[in-house]
């Protein structure tokens, strides 16, 4: 029966091989059918060993390998989790190449008040800040907004919400003294 289960639960995780680093549902099915195999299979070779050696201490030995498989296969799981339930900055977002990307637009003089995080495990989010020059027009500004969106596009970033200010004087505000 287990040679059943090796084989069902095995099958059924390589459909999940291929989208398990997009999508943390995903991921979570794949390891749970694939730890499901392991275990399956734990029991087939501790069975044979001990039926043909008498080996009983082999059943213990397999039951920790596969729980330590079974915990290290996991803990990214844990941590991604972890970082998605509360609300923290998704890996695959570089703040400070979104800041040098922001400030590299024409006419922005500053960038702050940034907070990214995941709506889900394929969604990422935006708000920030933009001081823009005081020379800059209502088109402008809409302009340099879109085309910050659209970079952000490209890194995956599809739900963004950007304030705009003008600089104050010849200064634009720093994160540290602006108004709000």
């Amino acid at each position: 029966m287990a040679g059943i289960g090796i084989v069902i639960n095995a099958t059924s995780a390589l459909l999940f091989f291929r989208d398990r680093k997009k999508d943390l549902n995903i991921k979570s099915a794949y390891l749970h059918l694939m730890s499901d195999a392991l275990v399956s299979f734990g029991l087939v070779v501790g069975g044979l060993i001990i039926y043909y050696t008498g080996w009983y201490w082999f059943d213990t030995l397999m039951s920790i390998i596969v729980a330590i498989v079974i915990l290290i296969s996991t803990w990214q799981l844990l941590r991604d989790s972890l970082r998605l339930s509360l609300d923290g900055v998704p890996p695959h977002v570089d703040l400070d190449g979104i800041r040098s990307m922001a400030l590299a637009i024409p006419g922005v003089k500053n960038f702050y008040h940034l907070h990214v995080w995941a709506i889900s495990t394929t969604e990422t989010a935006l708000t920030a800040h933009l001081a823009l020059s005081s020379e800059i027009s209502g088109e402008q500004e809409a302009q340099i907004k879109n085309e910050l969106k659209h970079q952000l596009l490209h890194k995956d970033i599809h739900h963004v919400t950007i304030e705009t200010e003008r600089e104050s004087g010849s200064q634009a505000y720093s994160a540290e003294d602006a108004p709000f």
